[in-house]
């Protein structure tokens, strides 16, 4: 019995190290740089024409500076979300932390 609780235990050790492995690996951005600057000019310039051909009126100020935030929004969440311990919107590392140290003692 105490065997196999040892070698059931060997195997969580060696699941967690792997895990714990993982997560620094990822602990880089997934999103290439050239990709996110490639993107930004496009949107740039789909938005400079739209701007350029639009009417002077406040409907069409609105909507291009509402579309203009909403994508810039997106691109926000996109990139903050890529880095989920760090940034604005951060997740807690605390349970993880105590996992490990539950599991170092």
């Amino acid at each position: 019995m105490q065997l196999a609780l040892k070698s059931q235990a060997a195997g969580v050790a060696n699941d967690l190290g792997q895990l714990r492995w993982l997560l620094h690996e990822q602990m880089g951005s997934s999103i290439a740089m050239p990709l996110l600057i490639t993107v930004v000019a496009w949107l740039a310039i789909i938005f400079l024409s739209w701007g350029l051909f639009a009417p002077f009126n406040s409907v069409a100020i609105a909507s291009l500076l509402l579309a203009a935030l909403s994508v810039s929004g997106a691109i926000f969440l996109i990139l903050e979300l890529d880095q989920p311990f760090d940034g604005v919107i951060q997740i807690s590392s605390r349970p993880m932390r105590n996992a490990l140290a539950f599991l170092g003692k």
